[in-house]
């Protein structure tokens, strides 16, 4: 069977469209809407009211700090699906208060958070964030991507959250030294 040149550079080029799609990714920078709380509004009352409360916990709790004030926007189970954080009112505000060790500082008239969208639908919202991350081989440059916070209300307030975070990285193992015994040699078979 003969195969005809332009297939094999077709198939070549077709194999190195997710390497160039993915670096023309790192080289496009995630934009920010103009107008971020313009988003946290609705036609529909129940998704307005949800929303504006999100507003305020991205506003006044984590851009400002002032988990004082999350008894205002988040039930007393407070389902926290970030492994980091504990579940329940209080076990977010003593993650963020005492562990975090967040200060507050004065809540702005207008968001500083760059938000890129934010979705409604039921009982859940959904806001999309700029994330600017620098590179693993070079920190003094970064590229931008997303992070993103959902919810889900109950009576007016958040009573579930989930997010994208996951562990921090297990130590290496220390190597061994001479007052660290080492692994016995294995038993020769047979």
């Amino acid at each position: 069977m003969k195969v005809s040149h332009r297939w094999i550079a077709a198939a070549l080029l077709l194999g190195a469209a997710p390497v160039n799609a993915q670096m023309r990714a790192l080289n496009d920078p995630v934009v920010a809407h103009a107008d971020a709380e313009a988003l946290f509004t609705s036609s529909d009352p129940k998704l307005h009211a949800n929303k504006q409360v999100a507003l305020k916990i991205v506003k006044e709790l984590l851009e400002a700090n002032h988990w004082d004030r999350a008894p205002l926007y988040l039930t007393d189970r407070y389902i926290q699906h970030n492994p980091v954080a504990g579940s329940g009112l209080k076990g977010v505000m003593h993650y963020f208060i005492n562990v975090a060790k967040r200060q507050p500082t004065p809540i702005p008239e207008k968001m500083k958070t760059p938000v890129v969208s934010v979705q409604a639908e039921g009982d859940f919202v959904t806001v999309s964030f700029v994330r600017e991350v620098p590179y693993a081989d070079d920190p003094s440059k970064t590229y931008t991507t997303t992070w993103f916070d959902m919810w889900r209300f109950v009576d007016g307030k958040a009573d579930e959250h989930w997010d994208p975070a996951t562990l921090p990285p297990a130590p290496a193992p220390k190597p061994a030294t001479s007052t660290t015994p080492a692994a016995p040699a294995p038993i020769p078979a047979g």
